[in-house]
């Protein structure tokens, strides 16, 4: 048997169009890891209510990624799978639903993404009150941290073991925890722990300084992006399009264009997996090359876009990556 099936399955029989596209940005991928460069990934969208985690889980474990750009959802949204999963209602006829009928899903406390509900009780609430406690704490003490530093501490303290119902190798939040792996969370506001926040800050619980802002993390982006783009650079591996991806990859010419910097390197790889169809006006749907004029990449960076669904093509060219490096 042998020990890279899907690597082998692969590179039989995706060999055109998109499904060439995904070899290629592995092999780059793999490529550019052996020749010691660094990696971001960036996921938007839903991608951890997917259950991304599982994968995604086995890469951070293994040295393949070495910081993460996500939305506020993606980040709170493994944790609540984690601790709540068999709570979670799947709909595989969410196209049929009648707007009577998503009510009747709110009523019940159920918030829909595509076919999969978050239960509102078991998932939000039981996170809730463990991230009130870490904002309350730090703020006693006169300390500020990022919206991943918190739950990093709420997850690395234990207090969630107790409603764990899944393995926790399959959770990429208790993964980067365990690693203390760098997380960039632009628009952690647009968030529903962002929102519980905000809640209590106007109910005069919290200093809205507790939790430190955007623009903060772009400075630590800056920081992290300067101490190792060093030698072959760091890589941009982009899953969706949004805040994720624009936000951190804006970093390399914010250095040379505003704070005007020199020898600032550019992404030394770009992927993008999207279901965006390149189009006029659309960050999502642009092809790599718009990014040459922003100063993000240049004319030899190794660019490829897999234009489908990131749930299909992500665990595909991750394993691939896994079999191969």
């Amino acid at each position: 048997m042998s020990n890279r099936p899907i690597s082998e399955f692969l590179e039989k029989y995706y060999l055109h169009f998109n499904a060439a596209a995904l070899v290629d940005a592995s092999k780059g991928y793999v490529a550019h890891l052996k020749d010691g460069g660094k990696m971001m990934i960036t996921l938007a969208g839903a991608m951890s209510t997917a259950e991304m985690g599982k994968i995604l889980a086995d890469m951070i474990r293994q040295g393949k990624v070495d910081i993460i750009s996500c939305t506020g959802a993606n980040l709170e949204e493994d944790v609540m799978n984690l601790v709540a999963h068999s709570h979670y209602k799947r709909v595989p006829n969410y196209r049929d639903l009648t707007p009577e009928q998503e009510r009747e899903l709110l009523d019940q406390h159920y918030n829909r993404v595509t076919d999969t509900c978050i239960p509102e009780e078991e998932a939000f609430r039981r996170l809730q009150t463990h991230l009130e406690d870490v904002w309350h704490a730090a703020e006693e003490k006169g300390e500020r941290y990022f919206p991943h530093e918190f739950l990093y501490q709420v997850v690395n303290s234990g207090v969630l073991e107790q409603y764990y119902e899944i393995d926790p190798k399959d959770s990429w939040i208790v993964a980067a925890a365990e690693k203390n792996l760098p997380i960039v969370c632009p628009g952690w506001e647009d968030s529903t722990t962002g929102n519980i926040f905000t809640s209590n800050v106007i109910k005069g619980n919290l200093n809205v300084h507790t939790v430190k802002s955007g623009i903060e993390y772009m400075i630590y982006l800056t920081e992290w992006y300067r101490a190792n783009s060093g030698g072959k650079g760091v890589g941009f591996f982009q899953i969706g399009g949004g805040i994720a991806g624009d936000f951190p990859i804006c970093v390399v010419p914010m250095m040379y264009q505003d704070l005007e910097w020199e020898d600032v390197p550019f992404w030394s790889y770009f992927c993008q997996i999207s279901d965006s169809t390149t189009s006029y006006g659309s960050y999502s749907g642009a092809v790599p090359n718009e990014k040459i004029t922003w100063g993000k990449l240049d004319i030899d960076t190794p660019k490829y876009i897999v234009e489908s669904d990131a749930t299909i093509c992500a665990p595909l060219m991750f394993t691939y990556i896994l079999e191969n490096s």
